[in-house]
């Protein structure tokens, strides 16, 4: 159980110091605390990787079984070597234009300043 203390101000305070952000939205002067951000949209890596493996997979179905080939090797078995081929090759390159975006969102991300919002009084959350 989490015992709940009166400051000195009369805000109560639930078994955290004194000093923690979550209790004292304001700054020891009254006003609202603001901390500078960096705001970019960063891509997701493995979506990038998994679009690739799946291309890598669909133009080594393309390769095998799309392409006249030597008739002494089974089409399965020319399927599976450029399969694994083709499929690491796509991750690969899809991880690459994931790192490539990244480096374009870090130009383009952009500076903001946030301020946090106190808690609401017990009167203030009933109106």
């Amino acid at each position: 159980m989490v015992s709940e203390e009166s400051n000195i101000d009369g805000t109560s305070q639930s078994g955290t110091s004194p000093n923690s952000t979550a209790h004292n939205a304001r700054s020891g002067d009254g006003a609202p605390e603001r901390r500078g951000i960096t705001v970019r949209r960063a891509p997701k890596f493995v979506p990038f990787m998994g679009l690739g493996g799946v291309l890598g997979i669909i133009v080594a179905a393309f390769v095998a079984y799309g392409i006249p080939g030597d008739e002494s090797f089974d089409a399965g078995a020319v399927f599976g070597f450029f399969l694994v081929t083709f499929a690491a090759g796509g991750v690969l390159l899809g991880a690459i234009a994931a790192l490539v975006l990244d480096k374009v969102s870090v130009r383009r991300s952009r500076r903001a300043v946030v301020e946090s919002v106190p808690n609401p009084t017990g009167d203030e959350a009933e109106a």
